[in-house]
């Protein structure tokens, strides 16, 4: 399919579009930006874009060029994954042959040199079926030092058939010297609304639940479609409990807190330190929801949006103070997460030090 269905970041596609439709198309490039936007999707339409027989700015995805190119990707990934999964480390590079499109992610933690030496042997040959070769480097943050020096030479001397595209979140992770001899495209991270379209087209999500879904994935299409509210919410129950319990009724009026539903949900925050670390982003995202509430930032701030009437509720009864306590408790227990220490009693001493607040 054409750049037309490559969702958000359209300066990036224009910008694309106006170096193939110039015939001014820099050896290398860098695509740098947030996870899961779409910038390794990209690179792969624009080798496309740059063998396809019927388009000059675009590819038309159906001629036989196209369809080659889609074989060599498929090809690629098959051979990653194989790789990856040899026990003996020696042998992952054995045989090691690149296709014309070809993507290169690394094997281990790291791009390895043999890798790049494959890169920069086949560069300078003519491709053996397209007109031009392609190689889309992913992660390449984690290209090995060594390599990184081999990488170097073929961006100082560009091979005349050969694009490199290198894809990395962060350009700055990147040497200056290397990053000195790409054309930088850089990503953004992708619009609410777009989130909910892809999520309306997927229909994996039901639509309650998208405009939740789409503040949570922060901007990225990968972590939108692979995001599973239903694990979320199960995660949050616990969180909704102990707020509750704590802050859920109206202001005005002394209250008894209710202990047995606090230490109940305290325990199961607690009682898992597999996903502790996953527990407590969870309530920090809900104690920033709550100073949004209780600073009347617009509903568009929040992230917990299916939640705000009880937001609202937790905010009246906690106010600025009572945020700050729970604050400093979110941060004492994650200061404490590698240790022995048991959480649940952590959580139910943050409600002890609250409860002159909230019953107030």
């Amino acid at each position: 399919m054409p750049f037309d269905s490559f969702l958000g970041n359209p300066q990036a596609v224009e910008a694309l579009r106006e170096m193939l439709a110039s015939g001014r198309m820099p050896p290398a490039l860098l695509f740098a930006g947030p996870e899961g936007v779409g910038k390794k999707t990209l690179a792969l339409m624009l080798a496309k874009a740059l063998n396809c027989e019927r388009r000059r700015d675009d590819f038309c995805g159906e001629c036989g060029r196209c369809r080659q190119c889609d074989a060599m990707i498929a090809a690629a990934r098959e051979d990653l994954a194989r790789r990856r999964e040899a026990k003996d480390a020696a042998r992952r590079l054995d045989g090691l042959v690149y296709f014309d499109v070809q993507l290169i992610e690394p094997l281990t933690r790291y791009i390895l040199i043999e890798q790049i030496r494959q890169l920069r042997h086949i560069a300078y040959t003519r491709p053996f079926q397209l007109p031009r070769r392609v190689f889309v480097v992913d992660d390449a943050q984690a290209i090995h030092w060594q390599a990184a020096d081999l990488l170097l030479k073929v961006l100082e001397e560009p091979p005349d058939t050969t694009t490199l595209i290198l894809v990395c979140p962060n350009a700055y992770e990147l040497r200056a010297t290397l990053r000195s001899r790409c054309r930088r495209v850089a990503f953004h991270v992708v619009e609410e609304a777009t989130l909910r379209t892809v999520l309306a087209a997927d229909g994996k999500v039901p639509e309650a639940r998208r405009a939740l879904v789409a503040r949570l994935a922060a901007g990225s299409i990968g972590a939108a479609r692979s995001f599973d509210p239903e694990a979320f919410e199960r995660r949050r129950r616990p969180w909704v409990q102990f707020l509750d319990s704590l802050a859920g009724s109206p202001a005005g009026g002394r209250r008894a807190l209710d202990w047995k539903s606090i230490s109940e949900a305290a325990k199961a925050l607690g009682e898992d330190r597999s996903t502790f670390e996953q527990t407590l982003r969870i309530g920090y995202l809900l104690l920033s929801d709550l100073l949004r509430v209780v600073e009347n930032q617009p509903e568009s701030a929040l992230t917990n949006i299916d939640l705000l009437p009880q937001l609202k509720t937790w905010a009246v009864r906690l106010g600025l103070e009572g945020v700050e306590k729970l604050k400093n408790g979110l941060d004492q227990a994650y200061r404490l997460q590698t240790r022995n220490v048991n959480q649940q009693l952590g959580f139910e001493t943050m409600a002890i030090d609250l409860e002159p607040l909230v019953s107030r």
